[in-house]
């Protein structure tokens, strides 16, 4: 879903009954069967078109299979749609749209006060209730007395709109979501022909099942515009976004596309060696879509054979990547050990998740910062960069890319639940923008020396040699290897030798990354150092703070190893350092132990991304 943005001014709408927001944020919930997450994705792309800045934070349930109708089994789809720039799907829920009691007590607590309930009436029977673990009904204890309750019989409603189309009742409530949609996008202001649009391309094959969509469309936009319920209709303008060509990407598409422009802009085949793990098996997807870009996608039995068989293909000269969450990343990590000592080019990609073990596999978390580091045996340094926002992982894995054959080494890259399943709108660059990742490989050797596989350049990177090219023979495995030769050494000096090097390769990238830059005062009271997906909660709190007058700023980290080369001297230009991070303080940790700087943590392991109430709640005391 494309759209062109463009300088806009314009004029606000007076008509009766409408009312103009800055911002609004929507969400709908109900059973993971209910088709939340595609309503949540149309209010985007609807959003998006008309030329909203949009933010969005779907919420899935941890089971597979949790009985209907149960408070395991909610899911949910938060989207927040500005006339500005926004960093985050918002703190607090405008209106919610419940299919179920369930849906309503789990996601009523994020609701603002005088928010705006939109309910199916029909789903909440004495056995729904029941169901949902509940002594009495929502809709009749005072537990909604200070919101906007609207009771919508949606399900009864739905049944309406198709009744003569011959649909059994469970195809026809398959549509309630259908209905909700369109109900929100009268209320909202949004058109409905995107929709239509969607519907006809998804469905086109199965026109019954299209025209119910259709109708049940309808029948939600139709049904505000004639009740009498709703006292407003609310509008929200376009943003003023730079000009360009947008359009909505969430953080897992991101990194695929991200990844194919690196393989087009260095030349290189791209392969992508995975096991499929939440949440990171949607960059296997979206890859296994681009074989006309020449992809490779190899879903293998296990982590440990999909990191060799990338190892294999970064042998053979392509650009092998391979993606993962944290109990794979576990799995993978010997496999690791033996790219880092072969010294070869590829890219390990970790989609964060709460853990331990299974943990929450649909809840997001950073907690595996200290694997990435040091979750390999030896001393086995490489590289790691961690995506900000959903459309920053197309330029990390771009910059990755770049770092990996530049060094000669794998490269990890952290991205998190939130990241990959949350979406913003993104301008599509040109690839005429964009750098060219140069890759060389040493031509045949014809004078008749033996080829030295372990011989550096200034960078201490040991040449790329593809096999059988002739002259370049040469030897590569797990155990150490003879600097310069590449013969296998036992010798213990030799060992020290090429353990130093191999560290003194990744610290030596720190010279080749940009300066670390901050956001606000270059000194002052507060500095609030992040990571990751922690970035657009604190971005919004910091902008929250300057309102105030507070003297804060905001970093945050791209390189985590090396860290930028300025860090230490950014940090000593603060009074007091504060790191929000979704983990017990592993950054902390590092900053503390490498600057000698007494960081302050703010710490939460719920499964959920920092609000930015939370940020500013943690910020107060130091300011």
């Amino acid at each position: 879903m494309i759209h062109e943005q463009q300088p806009c001014a314009s004029e606000p709408d007076q008509s009766l009954g409408r009312e103009e927001l800055d911002e609004a944020t929507v969400r709908f919930c109900g059973d993971s069967g209910d088709g939340m997450q595609l309503a949540g994705t149309q209010l985007t792309n609807t959003s998006a078109l008309v030329g909203n800045d949009v933010a969005t934070f779907p919420d899935f349930p941890a089971e597979i299979r949790a009985p209907r109708g149960t408070q395991a089994g909610v899911s949910g789809f938060q989207v927040h749609f500005a006339s500005r720039r926004i960093f985050t799907p918002g703190d607090q829920v405008d209106a919610l749209v419940a299919m179920n009691p369930a849906a309503l007590v789990t996601n009523l607590p994020d609701l603002r006060p005088g928010g705006i309930v939109i309910v199916d009436a029909d789903s909440f029977t004495p056995r729904d209730l029941q169901t949902a673990g509940l002594k009495t009904s929502p809709l009749e204890d005072g537990t909604l007395a200070s919101y906007q309750v609207f009771q919508v019989d949606i399900t009864r409603l739905t049944r309406l709109a198709v009744k003569d189309l011959g649909l059994g009742t469970k195809d026809a409530d398959r549509c309630r979501n259908f209905f909700a949609m369109g109900l929100v996008y009268w209320l909202f202001d949004r058109p409905v022909e995107p929709t239509l649009r969607f519907v006809i391309e998804k469905f086109g094959r199965r026109p019954d099942v299209a025209e119910s969509n259709r109708r049940a469309l309808l029948a939600g936009y139709h049904y505000g515009e004639t009740t009498e319920a709703f006292a407003h209709r609310y509008a929200v303008d376009r943003a003023r976004l730079p000009p360009g060509k947008y359009t909505h990407i969430t953080g897992n598409q991101a990194m695929a596309w991200g990844l194919l422009a690196a393989a087009r802009l260095s030349g290189c085949d791209l392969f992508y060696g995975t096991y499929p793990i939440t949440p990171a098996s949607d960059i296997l997807h979206e890859l296994a879509r681009r074989k006309n870009f020449g992809v490779r996608t190899f879903q293998a039995e296990d982590e440990i054979a999909a990191v060799t068989a990338v190892i294999g293909a970064a042998f053979g000269g392509a650009m092998g990547v391979t993606g993962t969450s944290g109990p794979g990343l576990s799995l993978k990590g010997e496999g690791i050990g033996l790219a880092v000592m072969t010294e070869l080019p590829m890219l390990v990609i970790d989609v964060q998740r709460a853990g331990p073990s299974t943990g929450m596999p649909t809840k997001t978390e950073q907690a595996d910062l200290n694997q990435a580091l040091f979750g390999r045996h030896g001393e086995c340094p490489l590289p790691v960069l961690a995506a900000a926002h959903p459309a920053d992982c197309f330029d990390v894995a771009r910059e990755a890319w770049r770092i990996a054959v530049r060094y000669m080494t794998p490269v990890l890259v952290l991205s998190d639940a939130f990241i990959a399943n949350g979406s913003e709108p993104w301008r599509i660059p040109k690839m005429s923008e964009l750098e060219p990742i140069e890759v060389r490989h040493p031509g045949p050797l014809s004078n008749g020396q033996p080829f030295q596989p372990y011989r550096r350049d200034e960078r201490l990177a040991r040449p790329w040699a593809l096999p059988g090219t002739p002259g370049l023979m040469h030897r590569l495995g797990g155990l150490e290897k003879q600097d310069i030769t590449g013969a296998v050494s036992y010798d213990g000096a030799n060992h020290q030798h090429m353990v130093d090097l191999r560290a003194r390769k990744v610290a030596g990238i720190a010279a080749d990354i940009p300066p670390q830059t901050v956001e606000g005062p270059k000194r002052g009271r507060l500095l609030i150092l992040g990571w990751g997906g922690t970035y657009g909660p604190i971005a919004t709190a910091v902008r929250r703070l300057w309102e105030r007058g507070a003297s804060v700023a905001h970093a945050h980290l791209r390189y985590l190893n090396p860290f930028p080369a300025n860090l230490g001297e950014v940090l000593r230009n603060y009074d007091r350092v504060l790191i929000p991070e979704l983990n017990r303080g592993q950054l902390r940790a590092l900053v503390r132990a490498e600057y000698l700087v007494d960081a302050i943590g703010w710490n939460k392991t719920t499964g959920r991304p920092f609000t930015v109430g939370e940020i500013v709640a943690g910020a107060e005391p130091w300011i």
